[in-house]
């Protein structure tokens, strides 16, 4: 059984990755169908841009993070002056960390399932008098569905192992950002907590098959209702 401090590093896991996860949903789309679908001075740069958290170190992200969306940092400090909103040392914090290590991961998805939807039925609906817009809404979102779901939970699971650009940016507060990878390090350092590290590893390794199985399983179900109709 899991402590009472183990089950609030598990929620606040879970709360986090979902938060990030879930805004991080409609700009992964948009930037997605910017990469794939239209060409435009800098999407070399853009597309670098996207895909560098995958090459730097988490920590390099976690004090990019805290020197532009500190307290004190460029964007951060405008933040607290002007609405009293910070990501300093909270959850909040913690959701942006992981959202931009988690990214890449979604932007690729989706733009390799989007890549491979038939233009020919956009541009077909196209000269049956369809707007862009519904183009989009009806044939081409429909179409991305499996490439949607699989990006969604690979970064849901890499937000769920995150830990350097979180430890970095808004430190190890029990209750506040104290996710499961920086409570195991807790433990890790505390003499005779062998047992509780395990736990969490057990519990991390869990979460991430069932976050992988069901990608596959949802990918597949997606691609046989599409393929029936």
């Amino acid at each position: 059984m899991l402590t009472e401090y183990e089950l609030e590093a598990l929620y606040l896991s879970l709360k986090i990755a979902s938060v990030a996860v879930i805004f991080s949903l409609p700009l992964g789309i948009g930037c997605a169908w910017l990469l794939a679908r239209r060409q435009f001075w800098g999407k070399s740069l853009l597309d670098g841009l996207i895909h560098l958290p995958l090459v730097l170190p988490p920590v390099v992200i976690g004090y990019l993070l805290l020197i532009t969306m500190g307290r004190q940092g460029t964007i951060g400090k405008w933040l607290y002056e002007w609405f009293g909103f910070t990501f300093s040392f909270s959850w909040r914090g913690a959701a942006l960390a992981v959202a931009v290590v988690s990214f890449p991961l979604m932007v690729r998805s989706i733009r390799l399932a989007l890549e491979g939807v038939d233009k020919k039925l956009e541009q077909a609906a196209f000269t049956l008098g369809a707007s862009s817009v519904r183009v989009f809404m009806t044939i081409t979102l429909p179409l991305m569905i499996p490439g949607i779901l699989t990006g969604t939970i690979l970064a849901f699971a890499r937000a769920l192992g995150e830990f350097g650009a979180t430890i970095t940016f808004v430190s190890n507060i029990p209750g506040q950002t104290q996710t499961i990878p920086l409570a195991m390090y807790s433990f890790i350092e505390t003499p005779g907590a062998e047992s509780e590290a395990a736990r969490l590893c057990i519990v991390a390794i869990v979460i991430a098959l069932l976050s992988l199985f069901a990608s596959e399983w949802l990918t597949r179900v997606a691609r046989k209702r599409l393929g029936a109709a």
